[in-house]
C-alpha cells in the first residue's frame, strides 16, 4: 500500500509537470506568433510575415520585398533610381564603373604609361651613345637663311611652352605621390599640386591657340609629297655620316611630328575640354554611335555623363602620354641631337651650310624666289 501510494503520487508529479511544460511551451508560441506579426506590420504590408523563401521572397521582409537577381544585377550596373534633391545623378546607386576606371588608371595605365616615358629616354641615350650629335658635315659656313620668322616662332613657343608645364603638371597628378612627396613633404607637395592644377587648366586654352596657330601656318608646308618617299628609306640620314636626302621646308620625319602633334593634340584637347567643363559634352557617347553605325560594333550608347567623364579621363592620359614621347624625341633632335637645328627656333636664322644638308629643296626654292624678287639670297652671319 505504501509502495502504491508513493507511485500514485510520483505520477500526479509528473502529469502536473508535463501539462505545465506544455503550458509554457504554448505561451512562449503565442508570444513568439504576437512577436512575429508586430515585425510584420512594422515592415512592408504586402508580404505577409510568413512568407516562404521561395519565389524570390525574403523571410521576414527584413531585406525588402523581393531578392529578384534580375533587379539587383541592375542596381550594380548602373540602373537609375528616382531622387527628389536636384542632383539627379545621385539616383544611381551603384556606378560600377567607378570601381574600373580606378583600377585601370592606378594599375596598367600608370605601369604602361611610365614603361613608354622611360624606354623613350633610354632609346634616345642609347642613339646619342651610338651615332653621337649630328654635325654640319660641311662646318658652319659665314652666312645664314630665314628659316621662321618672328610670328611662326612665337606660335611654336606659345605651344611649346604651355605644352612642357601641361604635361609636368599633369605627370605629378598621376606619379607626384610616388616621387615628389616623399621628397619635398605632404604640405609643400599639396601646395605644389594645388598650384599645378590651376596652371593646367588655364594653360590648356594657350595649348589650344597655339595648336591653331601652328597648323594654319605649316598644314601646307606638311602635306605628303614624292620627296617624303626616298626620305624615309634613308631614314632621313639619320644613320648616315654622308647621306643627306632631299627634303623641303619639313621633311618626312617633322610632317610626321606635325601630323602627331596637330591630331593627338586635337584628341587632347575635346577630352581636356570635357574635364574642364563636366557633365556638357558627350563625344564617346556620339563617337560610338557613329561607329556602331558606320561598322557595326556593338560599343555600348547611350553613355552617362559620368561615364562620359570617366572614358575622358582615361583617353586623355593615354594621349597625353603619347604626345609626350613623341615631344621628347622632338626636343632631343632640336637640341643636343642635331648641330644647328636649335637656331631655327631661337633666332630663325640658320647655317646655310645647315639648310643645304636637311632641307636643300627648300633652300632652292627660297633662292630661287629671292633671285626673282632681285634681292639677295644671304646675308653676313652676326
Amino acid at each position: 500500500m505504501r509502495n502504491g501510494c508513493i507511485g500514485t503520487k510520483g505520477g500526479r508529479l509528473a502529469r502536473h509537470a508535463v501539462a505545465a511544460l506544455v503550458l509554457l511551451l504554448t505561451v512562449v508560441a503565442v508570444t513568439l506568433g504576437q512577436s512575429g506579426a508586430s515585425l510584420a506590420q512594422q515592415g512592408t504590408k504586402e508580404v505577409p510575415a510568413a512568407a516562404s523563401p521561395t519565389h524570390g521572397m525574403v523571410p521576414g521582409n527584413t531585406l525588402g520585398t523581393t531578392s529578384d537577381s534580375d533587379f539587383w544585377r541592375a542596381v550594380r550596373q548602373g540602373a537609375d533610381g528616382k531622387v527628389s534633391i536636384p542632383d539627379k545623378k545621385a539616383a544611381t546607386l551603384v556606378q560600377s564603373e567607378g570601381e574600373l576606371w580606378r583600377a585601370v588608371r592606378n594599375g596598367p595605365l600608370a605601369l604602361y604609361a611610365s614603361w613608354a616615358l622611360l624606354a623613350m629616354i633610354v632609346i634616345l641615350a642609347l642613339f646619342f651613345a651610338i651615332r653621337g650629335r649630328i654635325r654640319i658635315e660641311h662646318g658652319r659656313s659665314e652666312r645664314t637663311i630665314t628659316r621662321f620668322v618672328a610670328v611662326e616662332r612665337f606660335g611654336h613657343w606659345l605651344l611649346a611652352t604651355s605644352f612642357i608645364i601641361l604635361a609636368l603638371t599633369g605627370l605629378n597628378v598621376m606619379y607626384g605621390r610616388y616621387v615628389l612627396l616623399p621628397i619635398i613633404g605632404a604640405d609643400a607637395f599639396g601646395a605644389v599640386t594645388a598650384f599645378g592644377k590651376y596652371l593646367h587648366n588655364y594653360l590648356a586654352f594657350a595649348f589650344m591657340v597655339g595648336l591653331v596657330l601652328i597648323f594654319l601656318m605649316w598644314v601646307r608646308h606638311n602635306l605628303p609629297d614624292r620627296t617624303d618617299i626616298k626620305w624615309i628609306l634613308q631614314a632621313g640620314g639619320l644613320f648616315s655620316k654622308h647621306l643627306h636626302p632631299p627634303a623641303k621646308k619639313f621633311n618626312a620625319g617633322q610632317k610626321l611630328i606635325f601630323w602627331a602633334t596637330v591630331l593627338v593634340g586635337l584628341s587632347i584637347s575635346l577630352s581636356g575640354w570635357s574635364l574642364l567643363f563636366p557633365y556638357t559634352t558627350h563625344f564617346f557617347g556620339g563617337t560610338f554611335e557613329v561607329m556602331n553605325s558606320v561598322f557595326g560594333t556593338s560599343l555600348p550608347t547611350p553613355l552617362t555623363v559620368v561615364q562620359e567623364q570617366q572614358l575622358a579621363s582615361l583617353w586623355h592620359s593615354i594621349m597625353s602620354v603619347l604626345l609626350i614621347c613623341v615631344i621628347i624625341g622632338h626636343i632631343y633632335i632640336g637640341s643636343v641631337g642635331m648641330e644647328g637645328a636649335f637656331d631655327a627656333m631661337g633666332s630663325g636664322e640658320v647655317d646655310l651650310n645647315w639648310a643645304r644638308e636637311h632641307h636643300s629643296l627648300w633652300v632652292e626654292e627660297v633662292l630661287a624666289r629671292r633671285k626673282g624678287a632681285g634681292a639677295g639670297a644671304t646675308q653676313a652671319a652676326e
